[in-house]
């Protein structure tokens, strides 16, 4: 698509790879609505890096676990600029413990957040995009949709959840005009992370990106309409071999084991939000 026709809902706009996303597609002429529940960091956001974009840029502060809020989200989506005819989920939570170690209001955070909340907002605004001439849903997922990782349990079974989710509406949608795409980031340096999860990464030799390369590929994928991309090298390797011999992997993270879980039992060290 076109990106100066593109009138998107951002969820998670308020940093990281949300506001790179954001940032990115104004830059090409899309008019951008964000959502994110911190409100604060979301008004400095928009009134720090986004003004020069005048009225392309809209914010609305939500729960998206709250149906009520993400009522209020369809409603203003519906409306912005004529409409929305591209909803990108990028909202996330990440947790960096063990299981048993992690409480269970986490978990039904991490659920919430990661899984339910884009599943709803597709599901509420379907009707409307479907009027579109065209449409698009962005999914965020991760590496970690495509190989389950030591310490990111639950993580992974909301990005697994993820991919599985835009894969199935991606084939009931086929005949429609609303295009689903899915985008799978590897480590990637944002607020998202505690100290310790990048210490890890850094002690395994971990790559991680720049928000700006998760930014591109988003852009990227929507002008190209793209289907499903899986960044970095080796990365994307990986997640072939793992789909078709995980045994393999398996064999390579047990050496990291040791590391991983060294990290993960050291209380997490308190990181602003990017």
């Amino acid at each position: 698509m076109d990106l100066k026709t593109a009138r998107v809902l951002l969820t998670g706009g308020a940093g990281g790879i949300g506001g790179a996303i954001a940032e990115a597609l104004l830059a090409k002429g899309a008019a951008v609505l964000l959502v994110d529940m911190n409100e604060a960091a979301l008004q400095r956001f928009v009134s720090e890096r986004l003004a020069r974009y005048g009225d392309r840029v809209a914010s609305i502060a939500a729960n998206l676990t709250r149906a009520d809020d993400r009522g209020r989200v369809c409603e203003q989506a519906c409306t912005f600029r004529g409409g929305i005819n591209v909803l990108i989920n990028n909202a996330g939570v990440s947790h960096f413990r063990l299981l048993d170690e992690q409480s269970p209001e986490a978990i039904d955070l991490a659920l919430a957040v990661n899984l339910q909340a884009p599943i709803h907002l597709c599901r509420l605004l379907l009707p409307h995009l479907r009027r579109q001439s065209a449409a698009h849903i962005l999914n965020t997922g991760s590496v970690f949709g495509s190989i389950g990782y030591p310490a990111y349990a639950v993580y992974s079974a909301t990005k697994f959840g993820m991919r599985g989710f835009s894969e199935a509406l991606r084939r009931e949608l086929g005949d429609s005009t609303v295009r689903v795409h899915y985008l799978a980031p590897r480590a990637t340096r944002t607020g998202i992370n505690t100290a310790e999860v990048e210490q890890m990464n850094a002690e395994l030799g971990v790559a991680m990106d720049a928000v700006s390369t998760v930014a591109t590929a988003a852009c990227r994928i929507l002008e190209n309409e793209s289907t499903e991309t899986v960044l970095g090298w080796p990365e994307k390797l990986f997640t072939r071999i793992n789909g078709v011999l995980p045994g393999l992997v398996d064999r390579a993270i047990a050496k990291q084991l040791t590391v991983i879980r060294r990290y993960a039992g050291i209380v997490p060290t308190a990181r602003p939000s990017a």
